[in-house]
């Protein structure tokens, strides 16, 4: 008789328990940021203290963990609070754009349109499924590469899922088409401000130097990455029973069976003021914000981007509104997809921006189907029940980064990682310091926090071992990128797993055999760093 694998509370809260344990063990430290003198120049450092040899005036606040693994739910959720509103608000916008059947109507005519093109050789050969989700997952890929798209992934997820399964594939394949395309892009990091930006800028290198290697590294991961998600959809294309998702997803496939074919086309009165409103707020941005600055890497471009797109939702409303309101929902869906890659690339927005903007399209969609406001309100709670339970894994998963501080035994870890580096070759030095990255990330999964505390220590080392700081930076880049699709403490993985209902196990059965070959992959593309002469290395 197999042996029942616990639930994935179970896992984390046991996880938990571990990083409290490892509080009784190591020794509370911190780094502290020094100006020192090096050759007459002066250079800003990270030095380590152990907490019972802080200079006068620092402290630092640490207990050994007990009791306070009980307590790591309330503080997890504190934590990830905006996370964990994020995913409730986006739940329930999503919950009252189901119930207009839009997605439904959407997905079965993009199916159909998308199955005449097997009537072409050159296409049934290379497979239509097989284009959608290399192009959706490209796509994502320039998303975290460019702008390193991550929270966002947990809106496109609840997007995504139900086409995979409209395809006849799984849960799996629809988070693949957008979480694992966007990380796949968020470890190439081409021109990704939050990791490559902050860690160059402390590395004392120039904002994106070394875009020509990196380009073609994000090249290698994604063509590694999407033949494997290929290579297993080909497999769940043959028999859909072989997915370790098949039974989970019955609750995927009961929301998609909804008799589509006997739908009633219909506009009601109410859609076309709806379409007025929209239009009024959309001239009165475009008044405002006539021209916007979007920003991609270190290049930006002011484009009239509002304005033209106002003018676009003008025409297209009105073709959509006397075709059939689930085609306006539709463009409404566009729209806020459109402004929220604007409102992150032009206006730094983040989850509450994100949140805000997509309750909006909930309220519109339900008032476009002649909803009532009870009617409304009642839908948004159910998709609040609905997703609860992802909301709550990842204040839970918030609880092990809240032990391990409060424990202060974070900087402790890292500075035991770092001493490892010892009088290796450069390939090895390079390998180290990329092991040392990956394991960072776990316990700080965080790419802006983890390049603020470990570049200022890597980067003058690599120095002293004769290691280009560019090859240091992509030993970061690897580390910090990789993990992020395994690791517990992640709280976008952990809401994207729970947005999609996937237990984190078999998760864990799935993807690791993908990190296992992007970690070597990793460091083979960290050897040319090391023994070519690179442009920017």
């Amino acid at each position: 008789m197999l042996k029942k694998i616990p639930h994935t509370y179970v896992i984390v809260f046991a996880i938990i328990i571990i990083a409290a344990i490892l509080t009784w063990f190591i020794p509370p430290g911190k780094y502290i940021q020094e100006t020192v003198e090096v050759d007459g120049k002066e250079l800003t450092t990270m030095v380590f203290y152990y907490a019972d040899d802080l200079p006068e005036g620092y402290t630092l606040d640490s207990q050994v963990q007990t009791w306070q693994v009980l307590s790591a739910l309330f503080n997890g959720f504190v934590r990830q609070s905006n996370i964990i509103v994020f995913i409730l608000m986006l739940g329930g916008a999503f919950w009252i754009m189901n119930q207009t059947k839009a997605i439904d109507v959407g997905i079965m005519a993009f199916l159909h349109s998308t199955r005449k093109l097997e009537n072409n050789r050159l296409m049934r050969r290379i497979g239509i499924d097989n284009i959608i989700i290399v192009m959706v997952m490209l796509l994502f890929s320039a998303f975290g590469a460019i702008f390193g798209m991550s929270e966002e992934t947990i809106a496109f997820v609840i997007i995504l899922i139900p086409l995979a399964i409209s395809m006849g594939y799984d849960s799996i394949t629809g988070v693949c088409m957008v979480y694992i395309g966007a990380h796949l892009g968020f470890a190439g990091a081409i021109l990704n401000p939050f990791t490559i930006g902050i860690a160059q800028g402390l590395a004392g290198l120039p904002l994106f130097s070394g875009i020509e290697y990196r380009l073609f590294a994000w090249v290698v991961i994604n063509i590694v990455g999407i033949a494997f998600v290929l290579r297993y959809v080909a497999r769940i294309r043959k028999n859909p029973t072989s997915s370790m998702m098949y039974e989970e997803d019955s609750y995927w496939r009961k929301r998609g069976q909804s008799e589509t074919e006997n739908i009633t086309y219909y506009t009601p009165k109410m859609a076309w003021v709806v379409y007025g409103i929209v239009l009024l707020v959309l001239t009165a941005f475009s008044f405002f914000y006539p021209v916007s600055t979007l920003t991609i890497g270190a290049s930006s471009f002011t484009v009239v981007i509002l304005p033209v797109t106002t003018v676009i939702f003008a025409i297209a409303g009105v073709f959509t509104l006397r075709k059939s309101v689930h085609f306006f929902v539709l463009l409404l869906l566009a729209y806020t997809i459109l402004f929220l890659i604007v409102g992150v690339m032009g206006y730094g927005w983040y989850v509450m921006e994100i949140a805000t903007l997509f309750l909006g399209m909930g309220i519109a969609a339900g008032m476009a189907v002649n909803k009532h406001a009870n009617e409304i309100a009642n839908s948004f709670l159910d998709g609040v029940k609905d997703i609860m339970s992802a909301a709550i894994i990842v204040g839970l998963a918030g609880g092990i980064i809240v032990v391990l501080e409060h424990g202060g035994v974070i900087d402790s870890i890292l500075y035991g990682l770092s001493r490892s580096l010892g009088q290796f070759g450069n390939v090895a030095s390079v390998g180290v310091m990329y092991v040392i990255q990956t394991i960072v990330n776990v316990v700080i999964p965080s790419g802006s926090a983890k390049a603020a505390i470990t570049m200022p220590i890597m980067a003058p080392f690599s120095d002293l071992i004769g290691i280009s700081r560019q090859a240091t930076v992509m030993a970061f880049q690897f580390g910090d990128g990789f993990t992020n699709m395994i690791t517990p403490t992640s709280g976008v993985l952990i809401a994207v797993l729970g947005v999609a209902r996937i237990p984190y196990h078999k998760w864990v059965r799935w993807v690791t055999p993908l990190i296992v070959i992007l970690i070597l992959l990793g460091f083979l593309l960290l050897i040319p760093t090391v023994t070519m002469e690179l442009n920017g290395f």
